[in-house]
């Protein structure tokens, strides 16, 4: 009984692409490891771009530090 947590920050990601990514990864877990996809659960938890952060600094400086 695979669960997978997926976390994304809260920046419009739609239902359609949260889709496309909870049959994606159930996709996967039957392809590689034989799973039932009636038993893999997958949850995606949206969060809150100040809570949350890369290399030791808050999601936000870090992109403007780091903008291509």
């Amino acid at each position: 009984m695979p669960y997978v947590n997926i976390k994304v920050t809260r920046e419009g990601v739609t239902p359609a692409q949260k889709t496309e990514l909870i049959s994606g990864v159930t996709d996967l877990l039957v392809r590689v490891l034989n799973k039932n996809p009636a038993t893999t659960f997958v949850v995606i938890d949206e969060v809150a771009l100040e809570d949350w952060g890369i290399g030791g600094l808050p999601a936000e400086e870090y992109r403007r530090r780091h903008k291509a």
